[in-house]
């Protein structure tokens, strides 16, 4: 009874991926412990960088940009998730819906972007370092953030009212724990054939091509190491662009895997699986990779915890 309630008052419901596990309120709290790990890390090291000077160069400058993505993409998915668990409904309203399908699809594309002009600072930085002072202005740094976000809201708007349109009918049961465009294409009793290639496409172009850029951008980088003369500038250059390798695998890798492999051939538990990773898991270790092996990040952070303890010692 209850359930067909929801299913006449609401427009969509998402049956998520706690209905199969044998113990939720474990998995819910993993979740929501990364929530909180991910929400407080990122905030701090976005706060870290605009705060301290030291931190106010174009490489991190373009990190505290992918730290608000990595906010903005966990907070889209994980408290609706919660929200649902605790109250029993598993409802999304057909506005709510499109907006998630928004926010996902901007972000991930913001990233992918971000990323890819990441690999190309640290490319400027160490194999042409006289010229990156003078390519790398502040009014540049701005321009690659701005096209990143621009970039973003540009294609998720298109994707987002194309995939909205499509009528549905029958189920209105979403195998999934947020919307998702593939998973809502599912529900659609149109031919939706067309816009999967063309998702295909999109997929090609925003993550295969990218992630060749960032792969040819580092055989660069390693080829130029390979023939620095100091030791202490090798294991810097290696530190840091091994930080930017392992958050790129983290994120493109099962991105990769979910645009890009036939839907019939990717069973509904691994495809979640992977959602997981990729909007959860992701955004929680990367302001781990970035600062715990950044000698500058974890200085401007132990003068901020020296000053709140010095002050608490006056007072």
């Amino acid at each position: 009874m209850e359930q067909g309630n929801e299913s006449a008052t609401t427009d969509f419901i998402l049956l998520g991926f706690f209905s199969d596990s044998q113990h939720p309120k474990l998995l819910i709290s993993v979740v929501l412990l990364s929530l909180g790990v991910a929400i407080t890390g990122n905030s701090i090291l976005a706060l870290l960088i605009w705060g301290h000077a030291c931190l106010h160069t174009p490489m991190y400058f373009l990190l505290s940009q992918l730290s608000l993505m990595d906010l903005m993409l966990i907070t889209t998915t994980v408290p609706k998730m919660a929200a649902n668990f605790f109250s029993g409904h598993r409802f999304i309203s057909h506005i709510g819906c499109g907006v998630q399908i928004f926010l996902y699809l901007m972000l991930g594309v913001a990233e992918c972007v971000l990323l890819t002009l990441m690999a190309f600072d640290r490319y400027l930085a160490i194999c042409s370092p006289l010229r990156y002072p003078v390519i790398m202005t502040p009014r540049v740094c701005m321009q690659m953030a701005t096209g990143s976000w621009a970039g973003g809201v540009l294609i998720s708007l298109m994707h987002t009212i194309y995939a909205m349109h499509f009528s549905t009918c029958g189920s209105r049961k979403i195998h999934h724990f947020f919307c998702e465009v593939m998973a809502l294409l599912k529900l659609s009793c149109e031919d939706t054939s067309t816009y999967e290639k063309v998702v295909l496409v999109s997929s090609i172009a925003f993550l295969l091509i990218p992630f060749g850029l960032i792969v040819t951008s580092y055989i660069l980088i390693y080829f130029a190491v390979l023939h620095m003369n100091s030791p202490e500038g090798k294991n810097k250059a290696l530190a840091t662009c091994s930080s930017h390798l392992g958050v790129v695998s983290l994120y493109f890798g099962p991105a990769m895997i979910i645009y890009t492999t036939p839907r019939s051939s990717l069973p509904s538990e691994v495809d979640q699986h992977l959602f997981v990773f990729d909007v959860i898991i992701t955004p929680m270790l990367n302001p781990l990779i970035y600062s715990l092996r950044n000698k500058e990040v974890l200085g401007a952070l132990r003068k901020v915890l020296w000053r709140k303890l010095m002050f608490k010692q006056k007072r």
